[in-house]
């Protein structure tokens, strides 16, 4: 069974999806890999990582709005975690700095996706960091001599949950704008929402 609600921020609404105690999803309405892996069958595959992990492929998600659902889906704005959500997400818009591991959180993804977006969970709140500099310390912690960046940005650029798993905080090793599944418009609004060190240079190229 999953629960969806929708979360009415700033900058457009977003859908909020949960199964269990956790949250699974936060979408903002319209954005690339939109409910990615909600249609799709349990055993199907939304990623490949059954191959060496320093040069892994990360596949893109494809939805068939005809495939059998995973579960049943149920609208409702009161679920435990959808409630803890809103709220999370209310103290962010009131530049509160609430912690991304305050919310129960369950993304569906590759072994190697999860990897990245725990690693994007420790971003600190106004500051960014480079796809290139993931890979470097990823590489580190698992001891192991290189991992390509480019795998890194299939990773960042399928994180399910936006906002509350700040994939908006990495940006290209020259500090270029990079890609936001969201929409760049929305990745800029959010920097500088938190007057990230970044900021300035977002200023610069408007």
């Amino acid at each position: 069974m999953i629960y969806v609600t929708t979360y009415h921020s700033p900058i457009g609404n977003i859908t909020l999806a949960a199964e269990g105690q956790s949250l699974i999803g936060a979408w903002f309405e319209g954005q690339k890999y939109y409910m990615a892996g909600i249609y799709l069958d349990e055993t199907a595959d939304i990623g490949r990582d059954n191959c060496d992990i320093s040069d892994i492929y990360i596949g893109s998600d494809i939805i068939d709005q005809n495939d059998k659902r995973a579960s049943e889906i149920i609208t409702a704005s009161d679920y435990p975690v959808l409630s803890q959500t809103c709220e999370w997400l209310g103290r962010y818009f009131d530049s509160e700095r609430p912690n991304p591991l305050e919310i129960p959180m369950s993304p569906r993804g590759t072994q190697f996706q999860h990897l990245v977006w725990e690693h994007l969970c420790r971003i600190p709140y106004s500051c960014t960091t480079s796809y290139g500099t993931i890979a470097k310390e990823l590489a580190a912690e698992m001891g192991i001599t290189r991992m390509s960046a480019q795998a890194v940005g299939g990773a960042v650029g399928h994180n399910p949950i936006s906002i509350i798993i700040p994939c908006h905080r990495v940006i290209g090793t020259n500090q270029a704008l990079t890609g936001y599944a969201g929409g760049l418009d929305k990745k800029i609004w959010l920097l500088r929402h938190e007057r990230a060190h970044y900021f300035y240079h977002i200023h610069s190229i408007l």
